[in-house]
């Protein structure tokens, strides 16, 4: 095993490393750092999140820089301001013994005045943001013409978040002849194709498996109804007292709302999203670094750059769309050879993304059950308990118990127990007595049958049977009223599942629906009028409808088929009295524009459109 002296860096530096505790080199230090210190060259480093790359390129980096010359010689783009201010912290720190190394912070939300007078002093290494960089240069205020070294942290992320043109702008600043560093936790074919307009035979350094995921990671998931979502999220946090996590989701809007949604309902939790200024971000992130937050409800961007080494759990409430997100995510816990969990909530219609992202990371998860209320309860109690066993006791306390004797003697030593475990523990009794089984029980006859079957089923059966529908009358007359639906074929939907999603959002099962016309991109269905306003309401509740499916009144909309015309013949409209299927053939889609037979169906969740 090799030791930080054998790597062969400037000992001013191994000063800092020793000062800072660092004993061995992780393996991407131990693989990046001699390649880079005996023989410089376009590199490409692939590897976990958590698991040193900072150290990996800051150091040889470091050891190359001439203190002496007052101009920036190092550049490292990096896609969020927190992956920025914690990289050059890093870098600080090991620079510690080398006072004339000076790194600038260059990002966005921050006084622009301050980073101008801080590049004014001709630091060497800058680390930036592509965005605010780029205005730096718009204003001729930064000089890259001596930079020897460009570091892209987390290019994948930079490019998936539009920074593509900004980076092809700050290079073209740059030297040709440089040295240009990779560095990255996944590594997609897109952004393989792209390196060769950056790197000439760049030397690639792989630790561990590409896009597996820490090895230090338990993945499991929870299989719930989607309006249990909150309460499950609840439950997990209850019956893991010393939980330290940080919650996925992912929309601004959704982070906000169950951050509130928790604070209100007595847990140390905040938010952190893009909709924060910079001060508000900075309050939040020190916190939960102190330890003062349980749980931090984030999106992924804004957790870029968290560098946090106890996390014990990272909770997805939402799955991405994008597995290789999953991967970022996970790798927020386990970090530092620590053991961590990455919990999912799901429900049925996103298992399919659980077995798409075992596939890519090749490891299997754990399906673990919701706990019960008796569990959290007998959790809750023992978690009590210890904290009493193992509370520090003041010597002050002995000139109380006197007085504390006699105000508790008339109790015997069994309803003393009872009382002291009551004071803290009866709001937990209270609130799970009678709670329900969040869980959802996936029936052997469903996992045969066709996914397009029992996905468009699962709204109806997790109410149990449903009662006989009145008789609907004509689709067209004015006891239905026309609505538009923001998914469509393109969504993978079926008949089936668009009244399962009605059932769903509304969690009702009267809901009366006549003829249902899907398109590409978006959908009419006919809606009893008395269940109009109901309808409309429940789409707009965020936690009703997590997805943010539009429906609207589809009269006014130029886009929308004429009404079915009369069957004379059959004194019905059409696609009246018919099944799903037989509709869906004759009438169910607009006759000129016929289903893509071949694109699987079912399994996605309605996007958002």
């Amino acid at each position: 095993m090799l030791n930080f002296q054998q790597l062969g860096l400037n000992p001013l530096l191994l000063q800092a490393v020793e000062a800072l505790g660092f004993k061995e080199p992780m393996p991407v230090q131990a693989e990046v750092i001699p390649t880079l210190i005996e023989n410089p060259s376009d590199l490409v480093g692939l590897a976990q999140t958590g698991t040193g790359k900072t150290a990996a390129f800051g150091l040889p980096v470091l050891h190359h820089v001439d203190p002496d010359l007052k101009k920036a010689q190092a550049l490292v783009l990096c896609p969020t301001r927190e992956l920025c201010l914690q990289i050059s912290r890093d870098l600080r720190s090991y620079a510690e013994f080398i006072p004339k190394i000076k790194v600038a912070a260059v990002y966005g939300g921050a006084s622009i005045e301050l980073q101008i007078r801080q590049l004014a002093e001709g630091p060497q290494v800058i680390v930036a943001t592509p965005g605010r960089l780029n205005d730096m240069i718009r204003r001729k205020r930064v000089d890259l013409s001596q930079v020897g070294w460009v570091v892209l942290d987390e290019a994948d992320e930079m490019l998936d978040m539009g920074f593509q043109e900004d980076v092809d702008t700050i290079l073209e600043c740059t030297p040709e002849e440089k040295y240009t560093l990779l560095f990255s936790a996944t590594m997609p074919e897109e952004v393989e194709r792209i390196l060769t307009k950056y790197m000439t035979k760049p030397v690639i350094k792989t630790v561990g498996k590409r896009n597996s995921g820490t090895a230090n990671v338990k993945h499991m998931y929870y299989l719930v109804h989607a309006r249990d979502r909150y309460a499950a999220l609840k439950r997990i946090a209850d019956f893991n007292p010393r939980i330290y996590a940080i919650i996925f989701c992912r929309t601004r809007i959704e982070t906000q709302e169950i951050a509130d949604s928790l604070i209100r309902d007595g847990y140390n939790a905040d938010s952190l999203h893009g909709d924060l200024s910079q001060a508000q971000r900075d309050h939040v992130m020190n916190r939960f670094r102190s330890g003062n937050l349980q749980m931090l409800v984030a999106t992924d961007v804004a957790a870029r750059g968290l560098d946090v080494n106890d996390l014990t759990h990272v909770i997805n409430y939402n799955l991405p769309d994008d597995s290789e997100v999953y991967v970022h995510r996970s790798g927020r816990t386990g970090r530092a050879d620590k053991l961590g969990i990455c919990v999912s909530i799901i429900n049925l219609k996103e298992k399919f993304k659980i077995r798409q992202i075992e596939k890519m990371i090749g490891r299997e998860f754990a399906q673990a059950k919701v706990p019960t209320g008796a569990q959290v309860c007998e959790k809750q109690l023992f978690h009590h308990i210890d904290r009493m066993e193992n509370v520090e006791l003041d010597e002050e306390i002995e000139t109380f118990l006197p007085v504390i004797y006699r105000k508790l003697e008339w109790m015997d030593r069994e309803t003393l127990i009872k009382r002291f475990v009551s004071l803290e523990f009866n709001r937990f009794l209270e609130y799970y007595r009678d709670a329900k089984d969040l869980n959802v029980i996936e029936e052997a006859r469903k996992e045969r049958e066709p996914r397009e079957f029992r996905e468009g089923r699962e709204g109806r059966e997790s109410r149990g049977p449903r009662e006989p529908r009145e008789p609907r009358g004509d689709s067209g007359s004015a006891q239905f009223t026309r609505m538009f639906l923001s998914v469509g074929r393109k969504d993978r939907v079926l008949p089936p599942q668009i009244i399962g999603l009605i059932n769903e959002v509304t969690r009702s099962r009267e809901i009366k629906i006549g003829r249902i016309d899907i398109l590409d991109n978006y959908s009419f269905v006919e809606i009893d009028k008395k269940s109009v306003n109901k309808v409309l309401k429940a789409f707009e509740n965020q936690n009703a409808n997590p997805d943010g499916v539009r429906i609207e009144p589809a009269a006014d909309r130029p886009d929308a088929p004429p009404k079915p015309k009369r069957n004379l013949y059959k004194g019905k409209s059409e696609g009246e009295g018919q099944s799903f299927f037989s509709r869906n053939k004759k009438s169910g889609w607009n006759r000129d524009e016929k289903p893509d037979y071949k694109k699987p169906r079912g399994g996605d969740r309605f996007k958002k459109k």
